[in-house]
């Protein structure tokens, strides 16, 4: 995965344009700021949290949190730094070094995701989503985005294409069973139902997104007797989904006027030797 450049892009100097204090950073009691209400991390790594208390404790917070002044319950609303102020609180600290900047309301809030997309150890969904929220909330083009967090627009585009998968796709890509790579590969697949089917033959087999490419294409190619512009029956395609998740790999219905027919396809033997011992089970002892 790619790493951030948290270093490029316009950043807070050139986005806020209200000047920090004439103190510089400040100590300000941790319990005058507010968390970000735009934090675009989801997860929070309780583990890390505590290394980086402990760390506090010892030597203190190196790096001072960005705030923004506010007219909410509290003075101050956090604009970078939300991970340091939470191993802060529990390190028991009472203040903490901030730098505090004047900003609308608006311009705070669309700061706090693009510092935070510039600084933070995001998960490509949870990145997604933010330059979703900044397009359709703050109705900034992906051309702004880009110059803005210091990336190239496809990149931003390809990242925005990532919200197009299936919720099981953006979950494994999240929990890190896949790579971004991966999922952009699966995206290649015009229907969810065969996306989850491969998605299930990547993470059981442990392909690589070379392999997953060229899984994508064999399916591509695999032939289809379906009618076209004739979509099979909800309950069919419901029928179809659940084959797929439980076998790993495409599955085909065709109802027929007295029954019909069940297509199961492999795309190489090792999948069909594993198909066989899912449908026969381990025959050695018979």
């Amino acid at each position: 995965m790619a790493q951030r450049r948290g270093g490029l892009g316009r950043g807070l100097d050139a986005l806020i344009q209200g000047p920090a204090s004439s103190n510089g950073i400040q100590e300000i009691d941790i319990d005058s700021i507010g968390p970000n209400p735009r934090q675009p991390r989801q997860r929070i790594d309780e583990q890390g949290l505590a290394e980086l208390a402990d760390s506090i404790r010892v030597h203190g917070v190196i790096q001072p949190v960005v705030v923004a002044r506010s007219s909410g319950e509290v003075p101050y609303q956090l604009v970078a730094g939300e991970r340091r102020w939470r191993a802060a609180r529990l390190a028991g600290l009472r203040t903490i070094p901030a730098i505090v900047r004047d900003a609308s309301p608006r311009d705070t809030l669309e700061l706090a995701l693009i510092e935070n997309i510039q600084r933070a150890d995001l998960t490509p969904i949870e990145e997604a989503q933010a330059y979703h929220e900044l397009i359709e909330e703050f109705e900034l083009t992906q051309a702004e985005i880009a110059q803005r967090v210091g990336k190239s627009r496809a990149a931003v585009a390809n990242t925005l294409r990532l919200l197009q998968a299936p919720a099981p796709v953006q979950e494994a890509l999240s929990a890190g069973q896949i790579t971004e790579g991966h999922a952009r590969a699966l995206l290649g697949l015009s229907q969810a139902a065969d996306q989850l089917a491969a998605l299930a033959i990547v993470i059981q087999q442990g392909l690589t997104v070379r392999q997953t490419e060229e899984l994508v294409r064999r399916w591509q190619r695999a032939p289809s007797r379906r009618p076209p512009r004739r979509p099979p029956p909800g309950e069919v395609q419901r029928l179809e989904e659940d084959l797929q998740r439980a076998l790993g790999t495409r599955v085909e219905l065709r109802p027929g006027r007295h029954g019909g027919r069940l297509v199961i396809h492999y795309f190489s033997e090792e999948e069909l030797d594993a198909l066989y011992r899912r449908l026969v089970g381990d025959q050695s002892d018979v």
